[in-house]
C-alpha cells in the first residue's frame, strides 16, 4: 500500500484518488472541504472517502504526489510539495499538453514522471464525478514509469509504459487541440457530426501533426480522420474540460492546449493559423 496525496479534486484528480482509495493510502488536497468521492462509472457508482487537506501546512510526506490541477494552476499545486515531498518521493504530473517535464522544475526531473491520461470525465457538483470511460494512463518506460503503473493494478484504468512518450503526448494534444471546437459551439462531443464543423477539428489536428512531428514525434496523417471519428463515437453529452470551464467562467487551459502548437509552430517556422485564431476568439470571448 502506498501513501499517495492527490493534489487537485477535479474531474481527473476525484476520479483517480477514488480508484486509488481502494487499495491505498491516499490524501486529496483541496481548495475547499469536501465529504466524500462519489464516481459514476460505466460498472456503476464507486464511493471513497480519502483524507481531505485544504491547508498546505498540514501536508504530511508521501510516497506519491500526483498533480492533477489545469496546467495553468501550477504555482498553487506547487504549494504543497514542501510538506508533501520527502527525499525519495515522486511526483506525477498528470496535465494536459507536452510540457508537463517543465511546470515542476523544483522537484528533481528523476523523481518526476510526466503523464498523458485519456479518462472523459467531468464534475457535477464538488466530490460529484461522472467517468464516461475506463481511460488510458501512459507514462514513459523506466523505473519511475514502471513504479507509477503498479498503483493502478487493482483499478478499471489501463496504465502502461510506452518507449515513445513523445508521440504519445502529441497524440493526446492532436485530440485535445480539436476540442476548442466544443467551447467555442457550446455543444459536446455530439458537434462533430457536423461536417463543417468535423473539417475545422481536421485542419486543427493537420497543424499539431506537422508541428508535433518537428518536435519528433511519430504521427500518421489518417490522425486527422481519426480524432473526428473518435469524437462521433464518444458519448454525445460528454464535455471536454475546456469546453466545461468556459461556460463555468473558469480560466481555460488555452495555452497548454492550443497555445503551445502555436508557440512552438513559431519555433519551427510552421504556420498554424486555425490553432491561432480559433484560441484568439475564445480567448477573447472572455473578457
Amino acid at each position: 500500500m502506498a501513501r499517495i496525496a492527490v493534489i487537485g479534486a477535479g474531474a481527473i484528480g476525484g476520479t483517480l484518488a477514488a480508484w486509488l482509495a481502494r487499495t491505498h493510502d491516499v490524501t486529496v488536497c483541496a481548495r475547499s472541504p469536501l465529504a466524500d468521492l462519489e464516481i459514476e462509472t460505466p460498472e456503476g457508482p464507486i464511493r471513497a472517502s480519502p483524507r481531505i487537506l485544504t491547508d498546505p501546512a498540514a501536508a504530511e510526506p508521501v510516497d506519491w504526489v500526483l498533480a492533477t490541477t489545469k496546467a495553468y494552476d501550477c504555482a498553487s499545486a506547487a504549494a504543497w510539495l514542501p510538506g508533501l515531498m520527502a527525499p525519495d518521493t515522486r511526483l506525477a504530473v498528470i496535465q494536459n499538453g507536452v510540457e508537463q517535464r517543465d511546470r515542476f522544475p523544483m522537484v528533481p526531473p528523476a523523481r518526476t514522471v510526466p503523464v498523458i491520461i485519456d479518462l472523459p470525465a467531468e464534475r457535477t457538483a464538488p466530490g460529484r464525478i461522472v467517468q464516461r470511460r475506463d481511460g488510458t494512463i501512459h507514462v514513459p518506460e523506466g523505473e519511475i514509469g514502471e513504479a507509477f503503473v503498479a498503483l493502478f493494478a487493482d483499478t478499471v484504468i489501463d496504465a502502461r509504459t510506452t518507449p515513445d512518450f513523445v508521440t504519445a503526448a502529441w497524440r493526446k494534444l492532436a485530440i485535445n487541440c480539436a476540442g476548442i471546437v466544443s467551447a467555442i459551439t457550446r455543444r459536446a462531443a455530439e458537434v462533430a457530426h457536423d461536417e463543417g464543423v468535423a473539417e475545422v477539428m481536421r485542419g486543427l489536428v493537420r497543424e499539431c501533426i506537422a508541428v508535433g512531428r518537428a518536435e519528433g514525434a511519430t504521427l500518421p496523417d489518417g490522425l486527422a480522420d481519426q480524432v473526428v471519428e473518435w469524437t462521433r463515437k464518444a458519448h454525445p453529452d460528454s464535455v471536454n474540460s475546456l469546453h466545461a470551464d468556459f461556460v463555468a467562467g473558469r480560466p481555460m487551459e488555452l495555452d497548454a492546449r492550443n497555445g503551445v502548437i502555436v508557440r512552438l509552430g513559431r519555433k519551427h517556422g510552421i504556420a498554424t493559423p486555425l490553432n491561432q485564431a480559433l484560441a484568439a476568439l475564445l480567448g477573447a470571448s472572455t473578457v
